[in-house]
């Protein structure tokens, strides 16, 4: 069985950290990008399973990025994000997101969104 591969988008070096330990710990293949247009390159020519998204990049919102990427993709798009309002969840989701996770998460919860996602 191949292995699914995921696109992590997240600026945060950290958090980009933590994402990125825990798909290698669990067997998951991965590419990343720090912003939006790496994040759309990205996505365009891996042609990902998964993109775990960062609403809040430097060059662009990921709004922005779910609308472009579903112009030509269904890949599943799950929300990593701080941003907590429901304003900001319902337009992501309204968007194309098919999941959001708030920052801080749990990473039990985490590879628990990402099973979801691949069972579709």
């Amino acid at each position: 069985m191949n292995k699914p591969n995921i696109l992590v988008v997240e600026d945060d070096a950290p958090v980009r950290n933590l994402i990125t330990t825990t798909l290698k710990a669990h067997d998951y293949k991965y590419i990343t990008a720090k912003n939006g247009a790496s994040a759309i390159l990205e996505a365009s020519s891996h042609n990902p399973d998964i993109v775990l998204l960062d609403l809040g990049l430097p060059d662009m919102d990921g709004v922005e990025i779910i609308r472009k990427v579903r112009g030509w993709s269904s890949v599943p798009i799950i929300i990593v994000s701080a941003r907590s309002e429901d304003q900001d969840k319902v337009e992501a989701l309204d968007a194309g997101a098919d999941d959001y996770l708030t920052k801080p998460f749990s990473i039990d919860e985490f590879l628990a969104r990402l099973r979801v996602a691949l069972r579709r």
